[in-house]
């Protein structure tokens, strides 16, 4: 006898729920909403690229280009909400970047894009965690990386 069961139904965080989770203010708040998240195993984060971003006023002058960094920051961000989603609670944790691997930039991101960042846990032990991730843009593929992260619990105030 064979059963089927229905697939876990995908979550979703707002801003106001990235602001619960995540340390991060204007302006290096860099995902403005995760429209999908399976578990701590995966997610898809949404930044929408405006020209009203400071770093648009130095990189670079009338051709403006996210900054390679931020879309890799961009991917931390979003691999760090699932961290913090992960603990019982939401205990109040900080999730700190370890390492970027293979990271390739594959076309420019520029205001009015639209960036999705998705994120796939290739691996965790204990506060070690490790992400595939991967930008796009219209569905093409615009950046790629692999990260860790540690996650600790945050330091009194």
């Amino acid at each position: 006898m064979t059963t089927d069961s229905a697939p876990a139904e995908l979550q979703t965080a707002d801003i106001m729920e990235l602001l619960r989770l995540l340390p991060h203010r204007y302006p290096f708040l860099l995902v403005d909403r995760i429209v999908a998240i399976d578990g701590d195993n995966s997610a898809i984060g949404i930044k929408n690229v405006t020209i009203n971003e400071p770093h648009f006023n130095g990189h670079f002058p009338g051709q403006p280009v996210m900054p390679g960094v931020l879309i890799i920051e961009a991917m931390a961000q979003t691999a760090g909400a699932i961290c913090i989603r992960s603990v019982p609670g939401n205990s109040p944790s900080l999730v700190y970047f370890m390492t970027i691997d293979e990271a390739k930039f594959r076309r420019p991101v520029v205001p009015g894009d639209r960036l999705e960042i998705h994120v796939n846990k290739l691996k965790k032990r204990g506060s070690i965690w490790r992400f595939a991730c991967e930008a796009k843009v219209d569905g093409v593929l615009v950046a790629e990386a692999v990260i860790s992260a540690m996650m600790s619990p945050k330091p009194a105030a």
